[in-house]
């Protein structure tokens, strides 16, 4: 008799009604920004085309099971105030973000970024050495201990001293605070290109990676138009682009302010963009706009606030979504005036392109 390895068909899982639905949907909802009645339009425009339902299974039916199962709530007791999204179904975009980006990671244990480095840490290495003063009671490997005591007077008059107790040395494990700058501008949906959406699911599939792979680290998500403001955890499926101007310094100089607070010495900042900075704001509060090429006013402020970065050891990754030579030379010299990078990108792999530079990131502040 043969051995071996017998193939077979790959058999996809069996997806119920609810779950094909769900699947869509979410995607819906980002695109929308959050707009339920919008999103549902879609979704039967959808099931139109595709035969998406059954009479067994209806649109309504699978709206009746989001209500069952927590997604969706009524805004009123009434049922007539619109349909508000629930922080339920705001997790599951985020972690259908990850899935699609990331791929799926399993959930680890705090810290997770391990160094090179052995001492009061938090993962163990399976180490031994001889207890210090200073070294945390925890850190005691009692049953070592205990060997040696033995070993060392014997166990008919057993007794422990100082020079008995082994402590088991643990890995230090980096943290990372980093800040994710969103361009908002109304660019970022000109052209008949939908920019923002990406850009929306690169933010959820990070927060959602750090949330549960990295929770030791820090991720904090400003927007930025004409000025620039923090993003809650919760409001990124509901991000829209304005009639914003791109106001670059406002997102560098917030960003900094953010990472300043943060007590871990390795910080970063992310930018994803695709345009050109053409705001400042003065110091009157009035702002200065100029959208025709790149005005060097503007322009030497982003390098002054790049340079400033540098000094704070903040390096700046800056993904560009354009591929205009102009934009790509003032990049260049952005980048060199912060010592960060840029990579220069279309949104197919924005994510990925993100991941390996986060990642990157925190081997070289590890490192050094």
């Amino acid at each position: 008799m043969r051995s071996g390895f017998k193939f077979t068909s790959y058999q996809a899982p069996e997806q119920s009604p609810f779950e094909k639905l769900f699947g869509i949907f979410k995607e819906l909802i980002v695109h929308t920004s959050g707009d339920f009645d919008e999103a549902i339009d879609w979704l039967r425009e959808l099931d139109k085309e595709y035969k998406l339902t059954t009479p067994e299974y209806t649109i309504e039916d699978f709206i009746e099971d989001l209500k069952r199962k927590g997604y969706i709530r009524d805004q009123n007791k009434d049922g007539d105030g619109g349909t508000a999204l629930t922080a339920k179904l705001e997790r599951a975009i985020r972690q259908s973000a990850l899935e699609q980006i990331f791929g799926n990671l399993k959930r680890s244990g705090a810290g997770n970024h391990t160094t090179g480095y052995t001492g009061i840490g938090d993962e163990h290495t399976g180490e031994y050495r001889k207890f210090n003063f200073g070294d945390a009671l925890e850190q005691i490997s009692m049953t070592e201990s205990f060997r040696n005591a033995q070993i060392a007077h014997g166990i008919d008059s057993f007794q422990m001293d100082e020079n008995d107790l082994v402590v088991e040395d643990t890995f230090h494990k980096a943290q990372m605070s980093t800040v994710l700058m969103i361009d908002i501008s109304h660019s970022m949906i000109l052209y008949g290109e939908d920019r923002i959406t990406p850009a929306k699911k690169v933010a959820m599939a990070l927060t959602e990676l750090i949330r549960t792979r990295y929770p030791k680290d820090t991720l904090d998500i400003i927007v930025f138009g004409n000025d620039a403001w923090p993003v809650e955890l919760k409001d990124l499926p509901y991000l829209q682009v304005g009639p914003y101007h791109t106001n670059t310094v406002a997102g560098l100089q917030l960003a900094m302010d953010i990472l300043r607070r943060k007590r871990n010495t390795n910080k970063q900042i992310f930018m994803i963009t695709d345009g050109k900075p053409s705001c400042l704001r003065n110091r009157d509060g009035t702002y200065y706009f100029n959208s025709n090429g790149l005005d060097k006013h503007i322009v030497e402020q982003c390098y002054a606030a790049a340079q400033t970065a540098r000094r704070l050891h903040i390096p700046i990754t800056t993904f560009m979504i354009a591929q205009d030579p102009y934009l790509k030379h003032f990049v260049s010299k952005f980048t060199e005036a912060n010592q960060g990078k840029a990579y220069y990108a279309g949104l197919k792999g924005l994510g990925q392109m993100i991941f390996e530079d986060y990642k990157q990131n925190r081997r070289k502040n590890i490192r050094g």
